[in-house]
Protein backbone atom coordinates (compact mmCIF):
# COMPACT_ATOMS: atom_id res chain seq x y z
CA UNK A 1 0.00 0.00 0.00
CA UNK A 2 1.11 3.53 -0.70
CA UNK A 3 0.96 6.58 1.50
CA UNK A 4 -2.28 7.51 -0.30
CA UNK A 5 -3.90 4.11 0.24
CA UNK A 6 -3.75 2.89 -3.36
CA UNK A 7 -1.75 0.15 -5.05
CA UNK A 8 1.91 0.75 -5.88
CA UNK A 9 3.43 -0.30 -9.20
CA UNK A 10 7.05 -0.02 -10.31
CA UNK A 11 8.55 0.99 -13.64
CA UNK A 12 12.27 0.71 -14.38
CA UNK A 13 13.59 2.74 -17.28
CA UNK A 14 16.92 2.24 -19.01
CA UNK A 15 19.55 4.76 -18.02
CA UNK A 16 21.03 7.05 -20.63
CA UNK A 17 24.79 7.32 -21.05
CA UNK A 18 24.94 10.96 -19.97
CA UNK A 19 23.65 12.16 -16.64
CA UNK A 20 21.37 15.21 -16.72
CA UNK A 21 23.40 18.38 -16.29
CA UNK A 22 20.49 20.84 -16.12
CA UNK A 23 19.42 21.69 -12.58
CA UNK A 24 16.24 23.32 -13.88
CA UNK A 25 13.24 21.64 -15.42
CA UNK A 26 10.97 22.65 -18.28
CA UNK A 27 7.47 22.27 -19.64
CA UNK A 28 7.04 22.80 -23.39
CA UNK A 29 3.50 23.26 -24.70
CA UNK A 30 2.98 21.35 -27.96
CA UNK A 31 -0.78 21.87 -28.25
CA UNK A 32 -4.07 20.51 -26.89
CA UNK A 33 -3.15 18.67 -23.66
CA UNK A 34 0.23 17.63 -25.07
CA UNK A 35 3.31 18.89 -23.23
CA UNK A 36 6.90 17.76 -22.87
CA UNK A 37 8.11 17.75 -19.26
CA UNK A 38 11.89 17.47 -18.80
CA UNK A 39 13.44 17.25 -15.37
CA UNK A 40 16.11 15.23 -13.54
CA UNK A 41 16.85 13.18 -16.65
CA UNK A 42 13.21 12.26 -17.30
CA UNK A 43 11.47 13.22 -20.55
CA UNK A 44 7.72 12.82 -20.17
CA UNK A 45 5.06 13.29 -22.84
CA UNK A 46 1.45 13.93 -21.84
CA UNK A 47 -1.73 13.14 -23.81
CA UNK A 48 -0.04 12.83 -27.22
CA UNK A 49 -2.03 14.49 -30.01
CA UNK A 50 -0.14 15.29 -33.20
CA UNK A 51 -2.88 15.72 -35.77
CA UNK A 52 -2.93 18.84 -37.93
CA UNK A 53 -5.30 21.69 -38.66
CA UNK A 54 -8.29 20.33 -40.57
CA UNK A 55 -7.89 16.75 -39.28
CA UNK A 56 -10.79 15.21 -37.37
CA UNK A 57 -10.99 13.08 -34.24
CA UNK A 58 -13.80 10.69 -33.35
CA UNK A 59 -15.08 11.18 -29.78
CA UNK A 60 -17.58 8.33 -29.71
CA UNK A 61 -21.30 8.04 -30.50
CA UNK A 62 -20.76 9.47 -33.99
CA UNK A 63 -19.37 12.75 -32.59
CA UNK A 64 -16.35 14.18 -34.40
CA UNK A 65 -14.32 17.33 -33.87
CA UNK A 66 -12.04 19.28 -36.21
CA UNK A 67 -8.58 20.37 -35.15
CA UNK A 68 -8.06 24.13 -35.55
CA UNK A 69 -4.30 24.30 -34.82
CA UNK A 70 -1.07 22.51 -35.69
CA UNK A 71 1.18 20.86 -33.10
CA UNK A 72 4.34 22.82 -32.30
CA UNK A 73 6.48 19.71 -32.91
CA UNK A 74 5.87 16.76 -35.22
CA UNK A 75 5.61 13.32 -33.63
CA UNK A 76 8.72 12.08 -35.45
CA UNK A 77 10.75 15.10 -34.30
CA UNK A 78 10.29 14.46 -30.57
CA UNK A 79 13.32 13.74 -28.37
CA UNK A 80 13.53 10.21 -26.93
CA UNK A 81 10.55 9.77 -24.58
CA UNK A 82 10.87 7.92 -21.26
CA UNK A 83 7.15 7.57 -20.68
CA UNK A 84 3.72 8.91 -21.56
CA UNK A 85 1.16 10.09 -19.01
CA UNK A 86 -2.30 9.70 -20.56
CA UNK A 87 -5.31 11.13 -18.74
CA UNK A 88 -7.88 9.11 -20.70
CA UNK A 89 -8.57 7.40 -23.98
CA UNK A 90 -10.06 9.98 -26.35
CA UNK A 91 -8.66 10.63 -29.81
CA UNK A 92 -7.84 14.27 -29.05
CA UNK A 93 -5.48 12.88 -26.37
CA UNK A 94 -4.18 9.76 -28.13
CA UNK A 95 -4.93 10.09 -31.82
CA UNK A 96 -4.89 7.59 -34.69
CA UNK A 97 -1.45 8.82 -35.83
CA UNK A 98 -0.01 8.23 -32.35
CA UNK A 99 -1.74 4.83 -32.14
CA UNK A 100 0.01 3.85 -35.35
CA UNK A 101 3.41 5.55 -35.07
CA UNK A 102 4.34 5.66 -31.36
CA UNK A 103 6.74 2.84 -30.47
CA UNK A 104 4.65 0.02 -29.00
CA UNK A 105 7.12 -0.51 -26.13
CA UNK A 106 6.76 3.09 -24.90
CA UNK A 107 5.81 3.00 -21.19
CA UNK A 108 2.34 4.55 -20.75
CA UNK A 109 0.81 5.43 -17.37
CA UNK A 110 -2.95 5.86 -17.60
CA UNK A 111 -6.35 4.71 -16.32
CA UNK A 112 -7.15 1.00 -16.08
CA UNK A 113 -9.74 1.42 -18.85
CA UNK A 114 -7.28 3.14 -21.20
CA UNK A 115 -4.53 0.61 -20.40
CA UNK A 116 -6.84 -2.23 -21.51
CA UNK A 117 -7.65 -0.38 -24.75
CA UNK A 118 -3.96 0.31 -25.42
CA UNK A 119 -3.07 -3.36 -24.95
CA UNK A 120 -5.59 -4.22 -27.68
CA UNK A 121 -3.76 -1.74 -29.92
CA UNK A 122 -0.48 -3.58 -29.31
CA UNK A 123 1.13 -1.39 -26.64
CA UNK A 124 3.16 -3.63 -24.35
CA UNK A 125 4.19 -1.45 -21.39
CA UNK A 126 1.00 0.04 -20.01
CA UNK A 127 0.38 0.71 -16.32
CA UNK A 128 -3.31 1.14 -15.46
CA UNK A 129 -4.02 3.12 -12.30
CA UNK A 130 -7.14 3.49 -10.18
CA UNK A 131 -7.72 6.56 -8.00
CA UNK A 132 -4.73 7.14 -5.64
CA UNK A 133 -2.74 4.26 -7.15
CA UNK A 134 0.93 5.10 -7.70
CA UNK A 135 3.76 4.06 -9.97
CA UNK A 136 7.34 4.41 -8.72
CA UNK A 137 9.59 5.18 -11.70
CA UNK A 138 13.34 4.56 -11.59
CA UNK A 139 15.88 5.76 -14.15
CA UNK A 140 19.37 5.18 -12.83
CA UNK A 141 19.59 7.29 -9.66
CA UNK A 142 16.59 9.43 -10.63
CA UNK A 143 13.19 8.82 -9.03
CA UNK A 144 9.67 9.88 -9.96
CA UNK A 145 6.36 8.95 -8.37
CA UNK A 146 3.15 9.32 -10.38
CA UNK A 147 -0.16 9.20 -8.50
CA UNK A 148 -3.58 8.97 -10.14
CA UNK A 149 -5.75 11.80 -8.82
CA UNK A 150 -9.54 12.12 -9.12
CA UNK A 151 -11.08 13.37 -12.34
CA UNK A 152 -14.57 13.33 -13.82
CA UNK A 153 -15.14 14.00 -17.53
CA UNK A 154 -18.68 15.38 -17.24
CA UNK A 155 -21.54 15.54 -14.79
CA UNK A 156 -22.66 12.36 -13.03
CA UNK A 157 -25.37 11.54 -15.60
CA UNK A 158 -22.86 11.70 -18.46
CA UNK A 159 -20.43 9.19 -16.98
CA UNK A 160 -21.75 6.18 -18.89
CA UNK A 161 -21.05 7.96 -22.18
CA UNK A 162 -17.51 9.13 -21.37
CA UNK A 163 -14.22 7.36 -20.67
CA UNK A 164 -12.85 7.28 -17.14
CA UNK A 165 -10.27 10.01 -16.62
CA UNK A 166 -7.49 10.69 -14.14
CA UNK A 167 -5.55 13.67 -12.97
CA UNK A 168 -1.88 13.05 -12.17
CA UNK A 169 0.52 14.17 -9.46
CA UNK A 170 4.18 13.90 -10.47
CA UNK A 171 6.61 13.92 -7.55
CA UNK A 172 10.25 14.22 -8.61
CA UNK A 173 12.98 13.12 -6.23
CA UNK A 174 13.56 10.41 -3.61
CA UNK A 175 10.48 8.63 -2.30
CA UNK A 176 10.78 9.74 1.31
CA UNK A 177 10.23 13.30 2.41
CA UNK A 178 9.13 16.26 0.33
CA UNK A 179 9.72 16.00 -3.43
CA UNK A 180 12.17 18.26 -5.25
CA UNK A 181 9.27 19.39 -7.41
CA UNK A 182 5.57 18.50 -7.56
CA UNK A 183 3.44 18.88 -10.70
CA UNK A 184 -0.33 18.37 -10.86
CA UNK A 185 -2.01 17.72 -14.22
CA UNK A 186 -5.77 18.09 -14.04
CA UNK A 187 -6.79 15.84 -16.92
CA UNK A 188 -10.14 16.46 -18.59
CA UNK A 189 -12.18 17.02 -15.46
CA UNK A 190 -14.93 19.26 -14.21
CA UNK A 191 -14.78 20.74 -10.71
CA UNK A 192 -16.38 18.44 -8.15
CA UNK A 193 -15.96 17.62 -4.47
CA UNK A 194 -13.44 14.77 -4.84
CA UNK A 195 -10.82 17.24 -6.10
CA UNK A 196 -10.64 18.80 -2.63
CA UNK A 197 -8.77 15.71 -1.44
CA UNK A 198 -5.83 16.45 -3.76
CA UNK A 199 -4.28 19.36 -1.79
CA UNK A 200 -4.95 17.48 1.46
CA UNK A 201 -2.94 14.48 0.26
CA UNK A 202 -0.49 16.51 -1.84
CA UNK A 203 0.11 19.91 -0.24
CA UNK A 204 2.57 22.34 -1.76
CA UNK A 205 1.96 21.71 -5.47
CA UNK A 206 4.61 23.65 -7.36
CA UNK A 207 3.00 23.70 -10.78
CA UNK A 208 -0.49 22.88 -12.06
CA UNK A 209 -1.31 22.18 -15.72
CA UNK A 210 -5.00 22.88 -16.25
CA UNK A 211 -7.07 21.30 -19.03
CA UNK A 212 -9.51 24.05 -20.02
CA UNK A 213 -11.52 24.75 -23.19
CA UNK A 214 -15.05 24.39 -21.83
CA UNK A 215 -15.49 21.45 -24.22
CA UNK A 216 -19.13 20.86 -25.11
CA UNK A 217 -20.39 17.58 -26.49
CA UNK A 218 -23.38 17.93 -28.84
CA UNK A 219 -22.97 21.67 -28.25
CA UNK A 220 -24.68 21.35 -24.87
CA UNK A 221 -22.95 19.13 -22.31
CA UNK A 222 -19.83 20.65 -20.75
CA UNK A 223 -17.11 18.02 -20.23
CA UNK A 224 -13.98 20.09 -19.51
CA UNK A 225 -13.39 23.18 -17.39
CA UNK A 226 -14.16 26.64 -18.71
CA UNK A 227 -12.39 29.80 -17.50
CA UNK A 228 -14.43 30.15 -14.32
CA UNK A 229 -13.96 26.47 -13.44
CA UNK A 230 -10.20 26.78 -14.00
CA UNK A 231 -9.94 29.54 -11.42
CA UNK A 232 -12.13 27.57 -9.03
CA UNK A 233 -9.72 24.63 -9.34
CA UNK A 234 -6.75 26.96 -8.81
CA UNK A 235 -8.37 28.08 -5.57
CA UNK A 236 -8.88 24.45 -4.50
CA UNK A 237 -5.42 23.13 -5.46
CA UNK A 238 -3.47 26.29 -4.48
CA UNK A 239 -0.39 25.68 -6.64
CA UNK A 240 2.58 28.01 -6.60
CA UNK A 241 2.15 28.41 -10.34
CA UNK A 242 -0.21 27.30 -13.12
CA UNK A 243 -0.22 26.94 -16.90
CA UNK A 244 -3.45 26.61 -18.89
CA UNK A 245 -3.44 24.03 -21.72
CA UNK A 246 -6.14 22.34 -23.87
CA UNK A 247 -8.04 25.51 -24.76
CA UNK A 248 -8.15 26.39 -28.48
CA UNK A 249 -7.26 23.33 -30.52
CA UNK A 250 -10.64 21.79 -31.45
CA UNK A 251 -13.99 23.15 -32.52
CA UNK A 252 -15.71 21.51 -29.52
CA UNK A 253 -13.69 23.85 -27.26
CA UNK A 254 -16.15 26.67 -26.52
CA UNK A 255 -14.38 28.67 -23.78
CA UNK A 256 -11.37 30.58 -25.19
CA UNK A 257 -8.25 31.32 -23.16
CA UNK A 258 -9.44 34.92 -22.78
CA UNK A 259 -12.25 33.65 -20.50
CA UNK A 260 -9.72 32.11 -18.13
CA UNK A 261 -7.41 35.15 -18.28
CA UNK A 262 -10.31 37.41 -17.37
CA UNK A 263 -11.31 35.22 -14.41
CA UNK A 264 -7.67 34.98 -13.25
CA UNK A 265 -7.38 38.76 -13.27
CA UNK A 266 -10.69 39.20 -11.41
CA UNK A 267 -9.49 36.74 -8.74
CA UNK A 268 -6.16 38.58 -8.34
CA UNK A 269 -4.16 35.52 -9.40
CA UNK A 270 -2.25 37.03 -12.36
CA UNK A 271 1.19 36.45 -10.84
CA UNK A 272 0.49 32.73 -10.40
CA UNK A 273 -0.27 32.01 -14.06
CA UNK A 274 1.97 31.74 -17.13
CA UNK A 275 0.41 31.67 -20.60
CA UNK A 276 2.28 29.64 -23.22
CA UNK A 277 1.73 29.86 -26.96
CA UNK A 278 2.19 26.60 -28.86
CA UNK A 279 5.89 25.73 -28.82
CA UNK A 280 6.79 27.97 -25.87
CA UNK A 281 8.58 26.63 -22.80
CA UNK A 282 8.19 27.37 -19.09
CA UNK A 283 11.36 26.79 -17.08
CA UNK A 284 11.21 25.96 -13.38
CA UNK A 285 13.74 25.63 -10.59
CA UNK A 286 13.60 22.92 -7.93
CA UNK A 287 12.62 23.69 -4.37
CA UNK A 288 15.32 24.90 -2.03
CA UNK A 289 15.90 22.28 0.68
Amino acid sequence: MSTTGGEVFTLKLPTTATAPSEANGSVQFIGTATVLIRYQGFTILTDPNFLHKGDHVHLGYGITSERLTNPAIELDKLPPIDLVVLSHMHEDHFDKLVQEKLAKDTPIVTTKEAAAALKKLGFTRTTGLGKWDQVEVEKGEARLRITAAPGRHGKAGMQALLPSVMGSVLDFGPGKGAPNYRIYISGDTLVYDDLKAIPQRFPGIDLALLHLGGTRILGVFKVTMDGKDGVQLLQIIRPQHAIPIHYNDYDVFKSPLADFAREVKAAGLDEQVSYLAHGETYTFTPRAH
